[in-house]
């Protein structure tokens, strides 16, 4: 990613709005999670407008090193591999990565064929492997039936992973709407303290629900005073979805992990999204505080673990940072013409056009 690119993105704090109560990591984002990684491969031409988003969750080896992972699902609607076994062993072994609908099978044959190169003794002399692919449907800015997404995409993304990346209307969430206007990748962390120890929770979203007049910014209806300046015509039903992925450090249980998935469900809200009937609400996540070896060890396992009693703050941390990774999903994209012409305006647009809010700092 050109450094340029990224300084040139205005998130939703560079106009005035903090959400939540916590500190948020240096990069306020997913990759504030110490080993973790993210790119993204964009296809932008014509009715081509989509791509893939690759989260590599540690540096080391992930078929060997294992890490303590589960998923959640709020609203089911929504098509995704690995969910069963992830929450049968509560492991995670592959890199996440997040697409189209239609693209689904493309990315888990890929992500196959990258372990396969880097695990010679997978399907030989050990089990095989559960590749995790998460999707939303793209299919207003996106010809999605041509399934655009190649193999050699999803493996470019998993190889030119960084720290720091790019928003908006980029890899995966390029052709993706949120409350009716241009979604896409958003991300936002926060630091608690367990223990005497800083740890960090970051958040990853692909954004494509939400009806315009839904939108609520740090407790704020903008969406209503939005749809009473716009054309009514540009709202429609709530038919989309959100792929959620949290990242963190914290020393936790896979039932533990999941509770805290499951908060993920308050920053949605606090941004106005009821959980529609059409919309596909998944969450993924992971911990990299324990490493599970694939290999039997001699001894038992031992695996620290939080106080029940210092998970609050854990919930607060994932509803902020998903309430902003939503926010920054939607005020960092770009105006996209896709498909048959169709378009959406975005966040930021109509924020400076109204003067709804404050301007950028």
């Amino acid at each position: 990613m050109r450094s340029e690119d990224l300084l040139n993105q205005k998130r939703i704090r560079d106009f005035g709005i903090e959400i939540g109560n916590l500190k948020t990591g240096k990069l306020n984002a997913i990759t504030d999670v110490a080993g973790v990684s993210v790119g993204h491969v964009t296809l932008s031409e014509g009715n081509m407008q989509t791509g893939v988003t690759a989260i590599i969750p540690h540096t080391g080896d992930l078929f060997h090193e294992k890490l303590i992972a589960s998923s959640h699902v709020i609203n089911g609607f929504g098509k995704t591999t690995g969910t069963i076994q992830l929450g049968e062993l509560g492991t995670l072994e592959t890199p996440i990565v997040l697409t189209n609908t239609l693209n689904v099978g493309t990315a888990t044959n890929a992500v196959i064929d990258y372990m396969l190169e880097k695990n010679p003794e997978i399907g030989t002399t050990t089990g095989t492997v559960n590749a995790v692919i998460g999707e939303c449907n793209d299919m207003f800015l996106n010809d999605v039936r041509a399934r655009f997404v190649k193999e050699a995409d999803v493996h470019k993304a998993l190889n030119e992973t960084s720290m720091e990346f790019e928003e908006g209307a980029v890899g995966a969430g390029r052709g993706m709407l949120c409350y009716s206007l241009k979604g896409g990748i958003g991300s936002a962390s926060r630091v608690i303290t367990a223990t005497n120890v800083d740890y960090t929770i970051g958040v990853l979203v692909l954004s494509n629900f939400g009806m315009l007049s839904d939108l609520i910014i740090d407790g704020n209806p903008i969406g209503k005073k939005l749809k009473k300046k716009i054309l009514q015509s540009l709202e429609e039903q709530d038919k989309g979805s959100v792929m959620i992925v949290v990242a963190t450090d914290l020393p936790v249980s896979e039932r533990q992990l999941n509770r805290i998935l499951k908060r993920s469900v308050t920053g949605l809200s606090r941004t106005g999204s009821i959980i529609t009937n059409g919309s596909g609400e998944i969450v993924l996540g992971f911990s990299t505080a324990t490493k599970i070896p694939h290999m039997k060890p001699a001894q038992c396992l031992t695996i620290k673990t939080i106080h029940e009693e210092d998970i609050d703050q854990a919930f607060r941390a994932v509803g902020e940072a998903t309430e902003e990774a939503v926010l920054n999903s939607m005020i960092t994209a770009e105006v996209v013409v896709g498909r048959d012409g169709n378009s959406r305006p975005t966040l930021k647009n109509l924020l400076e056009k109204y003067d709804i809010i404050f301007s950028p700092r």
